[in-house]
């Protein structure tokens, strides 16, 4: 799900998700099991998820773990980094149940494939014997990826944003290949209904704050479709490629977790690596990344329009992201602001001003 960046770190992991994890400190999740071992339907289903059930499961592959698994920072999945006994360190991805059909987890790992093969840097699913990369335990669908090590990028690089938008040209150009058929479409209207309504059949809001935030997603909604992409500018993307998704160091980095992909136009994966505070730093900031990004796959300036409707939705849908995943255990350890009057005068007042971003077009093609 689109979130913030998580900082720089010496070392984080394929598989991961965007925030820091409430549990990367080592703690657990309490056991809940129904008498069969299957996850009992009366829990959070990731409370069943303890560590000798993640060690459980990914020795039911053959491998044998010396050691605990370490919680990396997940909050839509849950994910772990381990070492085997040869001493090759792994991520297991425990994918949140119904988040995702296993249709449309098989072709993020197709995808990934697709991209290993053509020599792009990243991190393909381990496949068994049988070319299987999805596997089963005890009722949670998971897979195992190499761990990749490096830091993330620093966006006032020159170079760093160069060879950024070089590894990204490189995803879209087999990107461009051929089109997901079970990855989820970026589709704005739908994000702004799905959003409100999730947020307006919470509790969180003052009556205030329901009538303006019900006036500001409406405004939006003109500015949003005036503004909005054709279905020929859909290619697969990376969908959430903001800093923590991307790990290296000087020229080489590799693109990491990919479950969010989807059909988008190639700014999608593009407008977060500009966060230059002035004119003359974003200048420098597109100027670098679209000369590395063209180096392997042509660019449509005039796809930049869409970068403040894109912003607008990634702030609609984190939000009422949080608000659905409230019952999972981790999202009120780490999100407990979200609850707050405040959060939300903040948030509908960030929105208006995304009005006035929609009406007054910064970006120019």
């Amino acid at each position: 799900m689109p979130i913030d960046p998580v900082p720089p770190a010496a070392s984080q992991s394929s598989g991961t998700s965007s925030d820091i994890d409430a549990l990367s400190n080592g703690n657990t999740w309490p056991t809940s099991t129904a008498q069969d071992g299957q996850v009992d339907k009366r829990f959070h289903p990731f409370d069943a998820l303890a560590p000798d059930r993640v060690v459980a499961a990914v020795e039911s592959l053959g491998f044998w773990l010396p050691g605990e698994p370490f919680a990396l920072n997940s909050y839509e999945n849950r994910v772990y980094h381990l070492a085997d006994d040869d001493r090759r360190r792994w991520v297991a991805k425990f994918y949140r149940p119904e988040r995702w059909s296993r249709a449309q987890i098989l072709e993020e790992h197709a995808f990934l494939a697709e991209l290993e093969d053509a020599g792009v840097p990243g991190a393909p699913a381990w496949a068994n014997a049988n070319g299987e990369t999805l596997h089963q335990y005890e009722g949670f669908d998971f897979a195992l990826f190499p761990h990749v090590v490096g830091r993330a990028p620093e966006l006032e690089s020159a170079e760093h944003l160069f060879h950024l938008g070089e590894l990204i040209g490189r995803v879209h150009a087999i990107g461009r290949k051929s089109q997901f058929k079970e990855r989820e479409t970026l589709s704005p209207a739908r994000i702004l209904d799905e959003s409100r309504d999730s947020v307006l059949a919470s509790d969180w809001l003052s009556e205030r704050q329901r009538d303006s935030y019900t006036r500001v997603i409406e405004a939006l909604r003109p500015l949003v479709a005036e503004q909005s992409w054709p279905e020929n500018a859909l290619i697969r993307t990376h969908g959430d490629c903001h800093i923590g998704n991307m790990l290296g160091r000087d020229e080489h980095f590799a693109l990491v977790d990919f479950d969010d992909c989807l059909s988008a136009p190639a700014v999608q994966d593009l407008w977060m690596l500009l966060t230059g505070d002035s004119d003359p730093e974003l200048h420098m900031q597109l100027s670098e990344v679209l000369e590395g990004y063209e180096q392997h796959c042509d660019f449509d300036r005039g796809q930049l329009k869409w970068i403040e409707v894109l912003r607008t939705l990634r702030m609609v849908r984190h939000s009422a992201w949080v608000v659905r995943r409230w019952a999972d255990p981790a999202f009120p350890l780490a999100f407990s602001h979200v609850a707050s009057l405040g959060y939300w005068d903040d948030h509908i007042r960030s929105l208006e001003q995304q009005r006035v971003a929609l009406d007054t077009p910064r970006w120019l093609a």
